[in-house]
């Protein structure tokens, strides 16, 4: 056996990073949707905000192979996606425009996935420094 099986806790990590994917991949498709549809008040500030979204989708897609391939940059890749994310939750909790219905659910993700993120399991199932070939 090539690999040891994985623990729970690793694949608790890959299934909140995948949500955490789908999520802004469909806030991705609402932003080239509206970019599309509807007329932004500012052209330039819509496809930025756009364009940021596809980047941390790709991200996001990228971390994730690297978590499966059990490689050890994944975690610093991780750790930095959940400190903007909570920071995104934290924003959407406060101010006249608060939005705790959504950012509570992004706060929350986040303090677990990163929690997981320094599991010992986790950590030992993503310590390959190289390729994967045999």
């Amino acid at each position: 056996m090539k690999d040891p099986a994985r623990p729970p806790a690793f694949w608790g990590l890959a299934a909140l990073l995948v949500a955490e994917l789908a999520a802004a991949a469909a806030v991705a498709i609402v932003l080239l949707v509206d970019l599309v549809a509807a007329e932004p008040s500012s052209l330039a500030t819509a496809l930025a905000l756009t364009v940021l979204v596809l980047i941390a989708v790709a991200w996001m897609a990228v971390t994730i192979v690297g978590l499966l391939r059990g490689q050890a940059w994944v975690r610093a890749s991780a750790i930095v996606w959940q400190v903007l994310q909570f920071a995104i939750g934290l924003g959407a909790l406060q101010g006249s425009f608060a939005q705790p219905a959504w950012g509570w659910p992004i706060v929350a993700v986040s303090v677990l996935t990163f929690a997981l993120l320094f599991v010992p399991s986790v950590v030992r199932a993503t310590q390959g420094r190289g390729s994967r070939e045999g």
